[in-house]
């Protein structure tokens, strides 16, 4: 493993307690009822999704970085595969947080933009490392 994966990869680790602070939030939310997070199905939604696209996108992340040792790109391209992944993982479920943070918001606001956003870096990281593996010289 690389110098700049394992430095990604513990950078990736120290995010986890973020989302575990958000199942945290959502089970607390779901057991008071004074939260009202019960009354909007739309914000139950929209919270779940970050919720679980954040979880996810971190597991991408981290093995996108030990795929990316394996890719032949140029550095700039390498640099995108290595961090697309992880981008998207804070882009897309704060797009999802904060298009809703409001209680009585019955839809989202401008900062839904943040989940497009995300999901172009997301195709951008796996697109990238993805062409970069397939010109990888064969092994053995």
């Amino acid at each position: 493993m690389t110098r700049e994966a394992r430095t990604l990869a513990g950078i990736i680790l120290l995010t986890i307690p973020t989302i575990q602070y958000g199942g945290y939030f959502l089970l607390t939310s779901l057991q008071d009822r004074n939260s009202h997070y019960m009354d909007n199905a739309l914000r139950q939604n929209f919270f779940r999704a970050g919720h679980a696209h954040a979880g996810v996108f971190v597991i991408l992340s981290l093995l996108c970085q030990i795929l990316a040792d394996a890719a032949t790109l140029s550095t700039p391209w390498l640099w995108l595969a290595r961090i697309g992944v992880p981008v998207a993982a804070v882009l897309l479920p704060a797009g999802f947080f904060l298009s809703m943070a409001s209680p009585l918001a019955t839809r989202p606001n401008a900062l839904v933009a943040l989940i497009y956003l995300g999901a172009a870096f997301l195709a951008a990281g796996v697109l990238t490392l993805g062409v970069g593996l397939l010109r990888s010289p064969a092994l053995g």
